[in-house]
This record gives structure tokens, C-alpha cells and sequence, in this order.
């Protein structure tokens, strides 16, 4: 790491800049602020010059502007308060080669160090392997970047340095069959300071029979919606019929409301009331007038005994019901408790596994504006678990807004992630018609590219922010939509169009399942990871199974826990969407 701040002194703060890893085509950078007087601070300001061509491309833990080349980075609301000699830091990305000066803090000059004449190199590329055999193996890597040039790399087998090599690769032999290897690389530049490690490879040799799965494995989560069995006529015999069933490891059972401060049913004829004749039923029975509990329950129960690997949460919230939360934030342990007297009900307890939170969004606006506070999110998810204890799954949809000062830079989703088996980041609505003038883009964006319309709306720039907070890639679900978003009255081909209003949907403007789009707009192109198409004056983007498995390469590659994705009924009645998701985790 590089210290490459400038230092003047100040009298109660001090700001320290690091340039954390630079890739080549991009970099992270991270400010360290300290409290050096004897009194509490209670906001903070670093302010840095960039030379032209050298800027922030997104940030968290910190509202990041700039004006001109003048680059501003202001406390978010969580993190402002500073006791004597505390620190706190702040992260982004950025593009160019230049490095900060004019460094202010509160307005005074900053006191960070001095600046050394050399940067050590970037990480190395994430080594892949080839031509594994039961005792060898043969390693590769993209080379890492330097300002003065890489010397050698350093290979690493489990932790312990096994080889020093010049070049991008290395064979690895006396390895025992059929056993699971971790490997990084660090690069070495010719002033002999190592950069950061790359990316871990775990590979296993043959031989050695069979490797049992990981533990845990990959999630492959669908979202159920109780309404979909009415216009929709969607069904839990579907995930049978289709073969999803057996190609999932999780169910959102979505929604429950959020009300009056608690949990509540939200749909008690969909939930448990409607009774199925023998062939709509999953086990073939007809359901009968009286028994206590019918309904998507008691179909999801018979489901889980045809397929007991998968679990089903209860999701509660959603758009429509979030503005209930700041509510239940007033009380979170009155919340906890309304939540698990419903989920663990006798009536049903053995059907649910735990519990989903889908707030739309804590601390910022949705539907409507939620003022609960920056840590609401995570009281609530506390006494969540300390209600529900450890063996419950506990969850929760989350906001993919990685724009400097968006939604994630407004909550303490860090804080709140201990309390969480693993988080959906909802990398889906990026873009879509209710900006009914275009331009045209992707509504699910990987990553970012040339003309997006909005900066950090994109998955990666949002599992960036969210790893750069601290929150490991095993919580994190990346999120896949069943479903496009487009516009009408759109003259060009490629994304970036001008349009006049949300093109016609099935049941609503602007959005149509995946089952109809693949017949209706074939795709013709892709973008930022996204297919597109232009059909008529239409323009439509949405994620076709060969997208899918560039993002589950990517997920994988990104180390997250897996997918999740919204929601069953917009997949094609053979799952070939789900399909994609369960064979590209494999």
C-alpha cells in the first residue's frame, strides 16, 4: 500500500491518503481521518486536487462531489462523530494516473505523511489453473501493473510461498490426489515493494474419488409471489412441472406486510386458504373445505417433502409494504416478536425456515421516504436474530444503489450484516420507463459502461461498495431479473436512445415477463453483460440464459454466496432461466 498524501499540519485532524490497489485501467483509493485534538469532532470535510483526467468514479462511507478538478469528501450520517484519537476511513474508485494534493481537512492543511517516489504494484489477476492431474498442476495469471515496472511474482500454496517466478505462470507438481488447493500471487516491482495479493484460486487434483461440495454450497434463491396465483394462474406445482424445483436451494415466499409496527399475513386467501383439486395440488391430493391450512402454505409444505433440501423464508415488506418498517424500527424487539409468533405459528412453523426483510429502503426513499435512521436497519436485524436464534435463516433484499452517497451509503448495512446469513443485492431497475424519455439502458447492468446513465448503477459497482464496507462476498447474493424493462417510440438500435413513454406490458407499463419477450423481442444485442432488442418503435433489455452465465462466471469469480432472483412466473414453463443459474453455479 501507498502512502501519497500531502503533509501540512493541522491542528485537530489529520488526512491520510492511500492508494489501495490500481488495476490499470482504474484504481482504489481510501482517505484515512484522525482525530488528533483533544475534543470530539463532529463532522469532518477532506478536500484533494486531482490533475485533469485523473477522477472519482464512485465511493462509499463518504458523500464524494467534486467541482472541476477540486474533489470533496464529506462525512456520511453515521460516521461523522470522531472521539480524540479515533480514525475512520473512507473508500473509492477512480480512473487516471495522478495522485491528490492540496489536501484540506476542516479546512486546514492535512498532515498525512510524506510521499514516497515509488507506488508498489497492482494485484495480480486472479490465477486460473490447466492441465491438473492427480499430483501437478499448471497456474496462470493476468500480470500486474506498475509505475516503474514488475520485477517477479510470488506464488503461494495454502498461505506458505512455494515459488518465485518472473513470468505470468507456474507448474506445481509432488501435490497429493484428489485434494483441494488454495493459491494467490503477489507482484513484486523493482524497488522490491510487494503489491496487494491477488484473488484466491482453490482447485483440487484427481484422483482421490469424489469431492464432496462445499459446505453450504451456492445459493440459488427464486422469490414466490402470492399473487402470481390469480391473473398470473403461477402455482407451486409450476417449480415441479418446470424442474425448477429441483435446481433451487431457496424460497423468498413474498410478502408478508409490515404494519402497525409488526409482521402481518398479507394475503390470508392466497396464503392459506384457497384450496387445490388433485391435479393444481403438488402431492396430488385435493385439498378439503375444512382442513386448518391450504393455500401456497400448505403447497409449499408438500413441496418441501418431494424436495426437503430447500428452505422457505417468509419475506416481509417488499415496495409496497416497506413504508411499515420505520414503524417497527420505533420498536424493534415488539417487531421481532409479531414477526416470530406469525413465521413459527403451529399452524405452519414446520413450512418456514426463517425469515426475509425487504425494506425498501432504510433511511432513504422508496415508494415513500423512511427517516428511521442510519442504524435502523441494523436494530431491527439484531433483535431479529435474537429473537429467532441462530438456527433460523434470517435474510434481507438490500439496495444496489453504488452511486457516491445512494442508498447504501445512507444505512449501516455493514453493522447490520453480522446479524444476516447472507444479503440479496437487488442488482435489477437500474433503468427502466418511468424515466419515460430514455434514454434507453439496461435495467440489470453488470458493469458500468460508456454512456450509463447514472454512475454506481451497476452490480459491480455495488458489491464493490459493499465489500469496500467490509461486508464479505460469502453474504452477498447477486440478483438476476425474470423479467425486461423498455421503452416505446425509440428510433435507435443501440442503448442511449431517446423513447416517449414505457412500452406495452402484459400487466403493466414498461415491464414483461422473460416467457414473452423471448418470443415477442428476440434479443440482438448485449450491453454492460445485458441483452437488448429493438423490436418496432420498442426497446427492451433483459437477461437471456447465455447473460446469465456470464454473470454466474462473474459471481463465482467475485467469490458471493450465490443468486437470487425476481421471480418464478416470469420464466419460461421448462425454467430455462433458473435452469442457467443452477448450471452456471455449478
Amino acid at each position: 500500500m501507498a502512502l501519497a498524501g500531502p503533509a501540512q499540519a493541522a491542528g485537530s485532524a489529520t488526512a491520510t491518503y492511500t492508494k489501495v490497489s490500481d488495476w490499470g485501467s482504474g484504481f482504489e483509493g481510501k482517505w484515512t481521518v484522525k482525530n488528533t485534538g483533544t475534543t470530539t469532532l463532529t463532522s469532518w470535510t477532506v478536500e484533494w486536487d486531482y490533475p485533469s483526467g485523473t477522477t472519482v468514479t464512485s465511493a462509499w462511507d463518504a458523500t464524494v462531489t467534486s467541482s472541476g478538478t477540486h474533489w470533496t469528501g464529506k462525512n456520511v450520517g453515521w460516521n461523522g462523530t470522531l472521539s480524540p484519537g479515533a480514525t475512520i476511513s473512507f473508500g473509492f474508485n477512480g480512473a487516471g494516473p495522478g495522485s491528490p494534493s492540496g489536501c484540506k481537512i476542516n479546512g486546514a492543511s492535512c498532515d498525512g505523511g510524506t510521499t514516497p517516489t515509488d507506488s508498489p504494484p497492482s494485484a495480480p489477476g486472479t490465477p486460473t489453473a490447466s492441465g491438473v492431474t492427480d499430483t501437478s498442476l499448471t497456474l496462470g495469471w493476468s500480470a500486474a501493473t506498475d509505475d516503474k515496472g514488475v520485477k517477479n511474482y510470488d506464488v503461494f500454496r495454502g498461505g506458505a510461498k512455494v515459488a518465485t517466478v518472473t513470468g505470468t505462470s507456474y507448474s506445481d507438481s509432488g501435490l497429493t490426489k484428489g485434494t483441494t488447493y488454495s493459491y494467490t500471487v503477489t507482484a513484486r516491482d523493482t524497488a522490491d515493494q510487494t503489491g496487494p495479493s491477488s484473488g484466491a484460486l482453490s482447485v483440487t487434483t484427481t484422483g482421490g474419488g469424489t469431492t464432496p461440495p462445499p459446505a453450504g454450497g451456492p445459493v440459488k434463491l427464486g422469490y414466490f409471489t402470492d399473487w402470481g396465483v390469480y391473473q398470473r394462474n403461477y402455482h407451486v406445482k409450476n417449480l415441479v412441472t418446470s424442474g425448477t424445483a429441483s435446481k433451487i436451494t431457496h424460497i423468498n415466499y413474498a410478502f408478508g406486510n409490515v404494519t402497525g409496527g409488526k409482521c402481518a399475513i398479507g394475503d390470508a386467501y392466497a396464503d392459506y386458504q384457497k384450496t387445490y383439486d388433485a391435479a393444481s395440488s403438488v402431492d396430488g391430493t385435493a385439498d378439503t373445505w375444512d382442513q386448518p391450512v391450504a393455500g401456497n402454505i400448505n403447497q409449499l409444505r408438500e413441496l418441501k417433502k418431494k424436495y426437503p433440501g430447500i428452505k422457505v423464508l417468509w419475506s416481509f415488506g417488499g415496495w409496497t409494504w416497506s413504508g411499515g418498517f420505520g414503524q417497527a424500527a420505533a420498536n424493534p424487539a415488539a417487531f421481532a416478536d409479531s414477526c416470530y409468533s406469525l413465521v413459527e405459528d403451529p399452524r405452519w412453523a414446520d413450512v418456514f425456515d426463517g425469515i426475509d426483510i425487504d425494506w425498501e429502503y432504510p433511511n432513504a426513499c422508496g415508494l415513500s421516504c423512511d427517516t428511521s435512521g442510519a442504524a435502523s436497519l441494523k436494530n431491527l436485524l439484531s433483535a431479529l436474530r435474537a429473537k429467532f436464534g441462530g438456527s433460523n435463516l434470517i435474510t434481507a433484499a438490500i439496495s444496489a444503489d453504488g452511486s457516491n452517497g445512494g442508498k447504501l451509503d445512507l444505512a449501516d448495512y455493514a453493522g447490520a450484516a453480522q446479524y444476516v446469513d447472507f444479503y440479496n443485492v437487488m442488482t435489477y431497475d437500474f433503468f427502466g420507463a418511468w424515466d419515460a424519455k430514455g434514454p434507453t439502458a439496461p435495467h440489470s447492468p453488470l458493469t458500468s459502461y460508456a454512456g450509463i446513465p447514472i454512475a454506481g448503477f451497476n452490480s459491480e459497482a455495488a458489491i464493490t461498495k459493499l465489500k469496500g464496507k467490509g461486508i464479505a462476498g460469502s453474504k452477498l447474493n447477486l440478483g438476476i431479473g425474470f423479467y425486461g424493462r423498455g421503452w416505446t417510440g425509440v428510433t435507435q438500435d443501440a442503448p442511449g436512445g431517446a423513447a416517449t413513454g414505457p412500452a406495452p406490458g402484459t400487466y403493466e407499463q414498461g415491464i414483461e415477463d422473460y416467457k414473452v419477450l423471448k418470443g415477442s423481442c428476440p434479443a440482438t444485442g448485449t450491453i454492460a453483460g445485458t441483452a437488448y432488442a429493438k423490436c418496432g418503435s420498442n426497446w427492451w433489455s433483459y437477461d437471456t440464459p447465455a447473460t446469465i452465465a456470464g454473470k454466474m462466471t462473474w459471481t463465482k469469480q467475485q467469490g458471493l454466496r450465490g443468486a437470487f432472483f425476481w421471480e418464478f412466473s416470469g420464466d419460461t414453463t421448462n425454467g430455462e432461466l433458473a435452469n442457467a443459474i443452477h448450471t452456471g453455479l455449478q
